[in-house]
């Protein structure tokens, strides 16, 4: 018997079930989920019911609340089984959101399960993390080639003054000749990938349908590489482990093309939106030739997946000023959270760096990308970012911040298109991959090229002592 028993809701708490809920997507919401994060804080606190699609949600506001969610496995579980509402059948049998949560991969397993999965992913992955390694070097080089084909690609078309949809011309294709790359696919990925992605983490028409092509797709990769192994992540990871059948490899290989195709493409559209508005303090960083800084002052200010994966509870517990039952299930709030970090780093008592480590732009505590796909998605953003204003003298956007299309969902909070007018060097010529990080080379190479040099003379009026070449 336990010393302590753990503690139960009092009677008179209301559950989530019977309370009255409004709808979390609405057309105020696309326009300004900011402001709808601050009302349903001030009337409800750190943890606001809401309802999503028709069902009934705790969502949660505060960086304490939702670190704390983040951070506790034992008693907020990512297993869907966990969810009493789905247990009991009361979730409507057409419930879009439902098709992602019932893939059963790394991302919806806990405890020991978690822990194994995550050792094959980091094993399979440490390779392409190591600039040093063959494997390694030459993603890095890949990357830096896919962003100058297609800039130079766009100069084709376009001429060295012209006008861009830098999602559909570059971000999305870029991430996905990445992926083909890094997964061993025998044939090019194509944009319809994508949409998958995105109707299943929207939960749009179609979600159930589109996850199942996805799986398949995925699982047929899988049969492919176990017959013809290669020097990719696919072969890697039943290099690891041997026993992943082709449909479990599937699964798996189904979410990192999520994270590495929706959630990195969102953090670059989201970090190159940030120059492009004028942020001042992703600005400064950028003019200064700290990329990794520059993205994680735009995550911080509109982090790509804006409300985390769902997390149930593993028993009664209060959480912020209200009780959460078990089973219940609660979705934090990255976007919501960073809020509080905004309010910190504009206090004087400290320095601005405090807040941009705590972003949860890749998540936080057992759950959080593995480091060595932290570490490929830092590769690729920073890369990505880097060459478009390495190649673009200027760069505006073609219509007002206010005005840009969002995609609507609970998940992400990701653009439909990036539309710049740009100009860039001419005549264009793609540049040579750059040599591997870290080396002196590297560190000078292409930080006073293009819009840098430009952003630097308007930051500091030309005084760039500490970079080589300016």
């Amino acid at each position: 018997m336990e010393a302590h028993p753990r503690p139960t809701a009092p009677a008179g708490s209301p559950p989530l079930g019977a309370l009255p809920v409004e709808p979390l997507l609405t057309s105020e919401f696309d326009a300004d989920p900011g402001a709808v994060y601050e009302r349903l804080r001030r009337r409800y606190g750190p943890v606001a019911p809401v309802g999503l699609m028709g069902v009934p949600v705790w969502l949660v506001l505060g960086y304490t609340e939702v670190t704390e969610v983040l951070r506790n496995e034992s008693l907020w579980r990512r297993d869907v089984r966990y969810w009493r509402t789905r247990a009991e059948g009361g979730l409507p049998p057409d419930w879009p959101l439902l098709a992602g949560y019932e893939v059963r991969q790394m991302m919806f397993m806990d405890d020991e399960e978690h822990l194994a999965a995550r050792r094959t992913h980091h094993s399979a992955l440490s390779p392409f993390q190591d600039a040093r390694s063959p494997e390694g070097w030459e993603l890095r080089a890949s990357v830096a080639r896919y962003a100058d084909e297609l800039v130079a690609m766009l100069a084709a078309e376009s001429g060295s003054v012209g006008f861009a949809d830098l999602g559909a011309q570059y971000t999305r294709p870029l991430l996905l000749m990445v992926t083909t790359r890094l997964f061993g696919c025998p044939v090019e990925l194509g944009d319809e990938l994508v949409m998958d992605l995105w109707r299943m983490l929207d939960g749009g028409p179609g979600a159930a349908p589109a996850t199942g092509r996805a799986l398949a797709a995925f699982t047929r990769l899988a049969a492919h590489r176990r017959a013809r192994p290669g020097d990719d992540l696919t072969s890697y990871m039943l290099l690891a482990d041997p026993d992943l059948s082709d449909e479990q490899l599937g699964r798996e290989l189904f979410m990192n093309a999520v994270y590495l195709n929706d959630i990195t493409g969102n953090m670059v559209l989201n970090t190159l939106l940030e120059v492009l508005r004028g942020n001042a303090t992703v600005r400064r960083s950028l003019s200064a030739g700290q990329l990794g800084e520059t993205v994680n002052r735009a995550a911080l200010a509109n982090p790509p997946v804006a409300n985390m994966c769902f997390r149930f509870a593993a028993r009664d517990v209060r959480l912020g000023d209200v009780w959460v039952r078990a089973g219940d299930v609660v979705s934090p709030s990255a976007a919501a959270a960073h809020q509080d970090l905004l309010a910190l780093g504009s206090s004087h008592m400290v320095g601005s760096t405090v807040s941009t480590r705590a972003h949860l732009g890749w998540g936080a505590g057992p759950h959080q990308c593995p480091s060595a796909a932290r570490e490929l998605g830092s590769l690729i953003v920073t890369t990505a970012v880097g060459r478009i204003f390495d190649h673009f003298t200027q760069a505006e956007l073609t219509l007002p911040p206010d005005q840009l299309p969002w995609r609507s969902g609970p998940v992400v909070r990701g653009l439909r298109i990036l539309p710049v007018r740009y100009e860039m060097h001419a005549p264009h010529r793609p540049e040579a991959v750059p040599p591997p990080a870290g080396t002196a080379a590297h560190a000078a190479d292409g930080q006073t090229k293009g819009l840098l040099a430009a952003l630097r003379r308007l930051m500091f009026g030309g005084r760039d002592k500490g970079v080589s070449g300016s």
